[in-house]
């Protein structure tokens, strides 16, 4: 059920920015220039040989063959879409089906991939010293998505129940996915999109490092320059 709150809007970026764990490679069939609607029948034969291809590749029953991406860099796309899990929900999604999360800056990105990684790494009680290196997929959006800002509770900090109702109900209801406010910093917006064909395949950018000090990321530091950013 949708709230009715939402409201349509324009997302015309230049620039979007979205943070992924650097030790996930690329998937081979998606980056091929096979036919999306053959991927079923090239993963059946591939696994003849390649048990664990089925693993590597995801659910690809949970996108159609018409909305799916192909070609260089397409991984980057498909893959929150076809390994998502009930196991790992997020704001908007019980983790039942995927979206493809991203910021309108770097700086927004990082504050809210820290958050989530801290969060992680504090439930599986990681010891202090862990370094996770994470990439930046640099891409746009021009498409017009439910700003959602105004629906009651979406924005709770730690309870996403209200959060995932809304973008079920917008999803089934035809939806390309969701604007909101930024709740990891203040005067920046993110975006979430339901489908691989909403937005331009992304492009790599720089590539982070995490430091877990037993308690919080107390800093993360930039590969090339080396650079070391403190966090608040």
């Amino acid at each position: 059920m949708v709230s009715g709150l939402s409201v349509p809007t324009q997302v015309r970026w230049p620039k979007t920015y979205r943070i992924i764990r650097s030790i996930y490679p690329p998937i081979n069939l998606f980056e091929d220039i096979a036919d999306p609607r053959d991927w079923e029948l090239l993963v059946a034969v591939e696994a003849k040989t390649n048990p664990r291809i089925r693993f590597e590749v995801g659910d690809l029953g949970k996108v159609p063959a018409h909305r799916r991406v192909s070609g260089i860099g397409a991984s980057y796309v498909m893959a929150p879409f076809v390994h998502c899990s009930t196991a790992r929900p997020g704001r908007f999604t019980d983790g039942s089906y995927g979206i493809y999360y991203a910021g309108e800056s770097e700086d927004v990105a990082l504050a809210e991939t820290i958050h989530h990684h801290q969060s992680f790494m504090r439930a599986t009680a990681q010891s202090p010293g862990w370094t996770s290196d994470f990439r930046v997929l640099v891409g746009s959006v021009d498409q017009v998505l439910d700003d959602v800002n105004a629906v009651p509770d979406v924005l709770h900090p730690d309870d996403y129940s209200a959060s995932q109702v809304e973008g079920r109900g917008l999803r089934a209801a035809g939806s390309n996915g969701l604007l909101w406010n930024s709740v990891r910093m203040a005067d920046q917006r993110c975006i979430g999109v339901f489908w691989p064909d909403i937005i331009p395949i992304p492009i790599q950018g720089r590539h982070y490092c995490y430091h877990w000090d037993g308690s919080r990321v107390d800093y993360v530091r930039q590969y090339g320059i080396q650079t070391i950013l403190a966090v608040n």
